[in-house]
């Protein structure tokens, strides 16, 4: 199977000044520590902290199986201004994930979710509790492979930009498993019939999920700031097996 985490290898940054730095998040690594993930030893945090040489604060999150832009502050105080920018919904942020089916065009999905995990907070954010939820869909590319699954002697498979307007705890997992096209490699919410296909198959062993863009203004200099995050090395090797296109539509 493929090393998603090689952590002999410094973190990528794709952004860094005196008081934001953002990093290209491998696949598989948490990024901070977690009682429900026991397994693991080593985190972005961490990493960062001590390749920097410097206390460092991420302002959002991103799920260990997925990969993509990272954003961390560096001081305590442009955290708080940072993390308020995200609950105000001040930043843009764009998804890109390969995903069961042929997708529409485009969709809008305003389906409300509830939390999966105790998690302190307000009422509105504890287990039981729905919260409204939306995500822009766009399709970017379709395939139809000569892969038997089920009843089918083919497989089919879309590209799809994904664009939250609010940020829900796996928002974007519960919202395509709804519309009956899961992420691949998503456990629990998608299939867990074509993740072992994607396992036996091509030895792929992650979510095909990557977060590709934010955009924000930065508080201090008011400069609009737009940080892409090219894909890792297992998102990109799955794209080049189920797309005849070979090129990433990275922008």
């Amino acid at each position: 199977m493929s090393q998603l985490i090689n952590t002999s290898q410094p973190l990528s940054l794709l952004y860094q000044r005196s008081d934001l730095v953002a990093i290209n998040k491998p696949h598989g690594l948490l990024v901070h520590r977690s009682h429900i993930a026991s397994d693991a030893s080593e985190f972005a945090v961490q990493l960062l902290r001590d390749q920097l040489g410097q206390r460092v604060y991420p302002v959002h999150r991103l799920d260990r199986k997925t990969g993509g832009v990272l954003l961390f502050a560096l001081s305590e105080s442009m955290n708080s201004i940072m993390q308020q920018q995200f609950a105000e919904g001040l930043i843009n942020k764009t998804y890109l994930a390969i995903v069961r089916g042929y997708t529409n065009d485009e969709q809008d999905i305003d389906y409300p979710l509830r939390r999966d995990h105790r998690n302190g907070g307000d009422a509105a954010s504890r287990p039981g509790v729905e919260q409204e939820a939306f995500t822009h869909v766009k399709t970017l590319q379709r395939t139809e492979i000569p892969l038997p699954f089920g009843n089918h002697a083919t497989s089919r498979y879309s590209l799809v930009e994904l664009t939250p307007t609010t940020g829900r705890m796996h928002q974007l997992r519960k919202h395509m498993a709804h519309i009956l096209h899961p992420i691949i490699g998503d456990r629990p919410h998608g299939c867990n019939k074509q993740n072992k296909l994607f396992k036996d198959h091509f030895e792929m062993n992650t979510m095909l999920l990557h977060a590709q863009r934010i955009s924000f203004t930065h508080p201090i200099t008011s400069e609009v700031i737009t940080i892409t995050a090219p894909w890792q090395t297992e998102f990109g090797r799955m794209f080049s097996t189920l797309f005849e296109s070979g090129s990433l539509p990275i922008y």
